[in-house]
Formats: structure tokens, sequence, C-alpha cells
């Protein structure tokens, strides 16, 4: 897996073309990895930017193309698969993830009081029944390798007491101001591949998600002093971390001067050991999408999705 992706979830504010465009000229400047999701509305757009890159030369085996299975087809992910794989024009798919794990649906641009009315809590031999159907895709090899995403330790450790084959890589929220330590040391002692969304902290994430309490990664202090000694901008330093810390980070940009100038960083710029420290030392706990769409009628808040005690929720 190349060691930084760009991400494809366009929030509310970007046009699927834009997405696409996006893709194209992020291979032109030397992406190959790119994070795709069924539920993000726009894999058939990206997957006209794939036929592209790879008729100019870039073969198909030298890009990482990752998708998910949406909330709604956990009984059917074989045939979601299939669809991204087709919309994508991938033929296969590097890595396939379970994207939440609850079967709760929402639609696109809903506000954070949308409900599922069918939302249910997170049930272990349900989400079994989902696993099993991503382990035959391995299996077939359809895919190449198979992961999960946002994710809790205690709903892993009923995983990996289950699962014939084992999650490869995990996707989660990942920033300065939210380092996730003991998950992060949890699935790098189990040998997964970490791939951390949102890394400057999303500002372009949907209104849904934006509370009073958010703090914002690229003002921390830390990291400006980071930023001013290396001549970049802060955002780049908070992509920088996550890379020498161990991580993958995908962010997201459908501008390109923002996007190469992050590549161009990651491939000749280091933070030094104190920038690390100081910057590791930063860490508020500060969760920025806390998935209150996804919550059932019997649920007091969105902390039940994330098992903060130890507890799965039901």
């Amino acid at each position: 897996m190349p060691g930084i992706g760009l991400g494809t979830f366009g929030s509310d504010n970007y046009t699927a073309q834009q997405v696409s465009n996006a893709v194209r000229e992020a291979a032109e400047v030397g992406y190959r990895h790119f994070d795709c999701a069924e539920v993000y509305g726009n894999e058939s757009e990206i997957g006209e930017s794939f036929l592209a890159i790879q008729k100019s030369g870039i073969s198909r085996e030298d890009l990482w193309i990752t998708s998910k299975v949406w909330n709604h087809h956990h009984h059917q992910v074989e045939e979601a698969c299939q669809h991204s794989i087709s919309n994508l024009n991938a033929h296969y798919l590097d890595l396939y993830l379970v994207h939440w794990p609850f079967p709760n649906h929402h639609e696109k641009g809903v506000s954070v009081d949308s409900r599922d009315p069918h939302a249910v809590p997170y049930r272990h031999d349900r989400y079994m029944e989902t696993w099993q159907q991503m382990e035959k895709l391995f299996r077939d090899g359809t895919v190449r390798q198979i992961g999960v995403s946002n994710m809790t330790i205690p709903k892993l450790e009923l995983l990996w007491r289950d699962a014939e084959i084992k999650p490869h890589a995990i996707e989660m929220e990942l920033h300065p101001h939210f380092q996730q330590p003991e998950l992060f040391r949890w699935a790098k002692d189990h040998e997964m591949v970490v791939i951390g969304y949102s890394p400057i902290g999303s500002p372009s994430r949907p209104e849904r998600d934006r509370t009073p309490e958010d703090s914002v990664d690229i003002e921390d202090p830390a990291i400006v002093r980071a930023a001013q000694r290396l001549g970049v901008h802060p955002a780049v330093v908070c992509i920088l971390w996550q890379v020498q810390r161990g991580s993958v980070p995908i962010p997201f940009s459908v501008k390109r001067a923002q996007f190469e100038a992050t590549l161009q960083a990651v491939c000749g710029l280091r933070l030094s050991e104190l920038e690390m420290s100081e910057i590791g030392q930063s860490d508020r706990g500060c969760r920025l999408i806390k998935g209150q769409v996804f919550l059932w009628p019997s649920a007091t808040s969105w902390q039940d999705l994330w098992d903060e005690d130890g507890i799965i929720r039901q």
C-alpha cells in the first residue's frame, strides 16, 4: 500500500465531477493510492478517471484502489463489491472495508438529527455474517485485502476471536487532536495497517459533524511552529506527523496545488524528534466524525457508538 493516499469523500461541498478530476490530476503528480466508497456517490465518475489514468500508461497494478461496503448492503456484500468494481473500472479491489459496524443507513446530505427508523445497535452475530461474506471475496480473489473501519477495541476483540481471516487493515479517524493511542497500538500489535482519515482535522466535513467544542488542528501551536520551520502549511505537518508515526493518511483535496505540495513534503521532509514529541502531546481526544446519524432509538448519545468505557452498548 502506498504510504499516502487521496481521499474521495467530497462531503456536501464538492461535486462528483470535481472529485473525479482531482483523482486524475493526483495521478498526474504521483499519487497511486485512492480511497473510495459506495456511499460517496462518485465511484462511476472516478471510474472514468481511472480509465483515463490507465490509458495514460499507468497500469492497474500500479494503482491501489480501496472501496467500502455501505451499511444497508451488509447482507449483500458480494453484490455491493462487484458494483463498486464495475463503477470504478477497477477489475478488482486492492482493499475492501466494512465502512461502519452498524447496518444503519442515512441519505446523502442529511442533518445531524436524521435517524434511520430501522437503526439498531451493534450485534456481533450480525456483523460476523457480513464479515464471512468479506472473507469469501478474499478467498475468491475479488479483493486482495479485507479490513474494517470505524471500529473499537471491544468489537475488534470479538472479530479477532471469531474470524477465520483476520482484518488486514483498519481505517479510523486520526489527526493530532484525536490520536486514538490505545486503538492505534491494538491495531499495530495485531499487524493491521492503520489508515487515517481526516488527517488534518477535516475542515470540509459536513455540518452534521460540527459541534462547538471541536478544536482546530492546524491552529495548534506545536503544529504551527513545525510548519514555520519547514516552510509549509500546518496541514502538511499534520500529514507528516501521521506518516512518521506509522499510519497511512488519506487527505482529501480537489486543489492540485494542495495535494501536490503534500506529496512533495511527505517524500522530502521530516519532523524532528522534538516536534513529533510535542505534537504527540497535543492530543485533545477531539473526535470530529461522531456518527450521530447512526444512533438507534434507545441510544442516549453519540458516545454509545464508540464503546468508550469498553462496553458495547445494546
